[in-house]
């Protein structure tokens, strides 16, 4: 969420911008997860798709999306694909795996607050994760994501549709929503930052759900991120001038 800098006008982006666009965000969800039920040779799909699009993604992101971004950056990505590919199963190898995927996801995140309007990237939030938890909850997404995580590509390459650290195991999906949001707020550095925290306080107490159940839905503490943000800004604005 801290990464990506306040998207840009750009000529190019502009011919594409429309708010039907947010609807990337749920349907990101209810696409995959239908899709592999309906037919799970759709994983694989997804897995090559993911091991092609990811890396020159990344490699976007360090060159000119990251704060401090610089094009010669984005050369970043082959060692950081080498690693994950050599070291596939160990500590290393997975942290290479999930910096790629996150950094892919701040290129997309950046894209598609390019082209739709705020208003919209925030319901878009929002629906996201109440699709995300109904489907969790219902355990409707268990066995499909179970399938889509064990798909991997060809000669032991690295599985980057998915993120996984140790015993940890998240969707593309849950890294591409706080992506999002951090985009969204990059116009206001201070409120990107204070977003960062705060989604960081609300995923370390989302997580105590695992003492519970095995699986939650990653996309809610962001949707409570940008709730508590849109409150606090309510709340400001309400606030009395002081008086003299």
């Amino acid at each position: 969420m801290a990464l990506p800098r306040a998207p840009m006008p750009s000529p190019l982006l502009a011919r594409f911008q429309g708010r039907w666009w947010a609807l990337v965000l749920p349907l990101s969800i209810v696409v995959v997860i239908g899709g592999i039920a309906l037919d799970s040779a759709s994983a694989h799909f997804l897995t090559w798709l993911a091991l092609i699009a990811v890396p020159p993604l990344a490699a976007i992101a360090l060159g000119w999306i990251v704060h401090g971004a610089r094009p010669w950056f984005g050369l970043a990505a082959i060692p950081l694909f080498a690693v994950a590919w050599a070291a596939k199963g160990e500590l290393g190898g997975q942290s290479c795996a999930l910096a790629l995927s996150a950094l892919a996801c701040v290129t997309l995140g950046w894209l598609l607050v390019c082209v739709v309007p705020a208003r919209w990237v925030k319901l878009g939030i929002y629906a996201m994760a109440i699709v995300d938890a109904y489907l969790v909850f219902t355990e409707l997404l268990q066995e499909p994501n179970s399938v889509l995580n064990a798909a991997a590509p060809a000669a032991h390459l690295p599985k980057l549709q998915l993120v996984s650290w140790g015993s940890a195991l998240m969707g593309f999906g849950d890294i591409f929503i706080a992506s999002v949001l951090g985009a969204l707020l990059a116009r206001n550095r201070t409120v990107q930052l204070r977003g960062a925290i705060l989604a960081g306080v609300f995923c370390c107490a989302w997580d105590l759900l695992f003492f519970a159940i095995k699986t939650t839905p990653a996309t809610v503490p962001v949707a409570l991120t940008l709730l508590t943000l849109e409150l606090w800004g309510w709340r400001s604005r309400r606030a009395p001038l002081p008086q003299s």
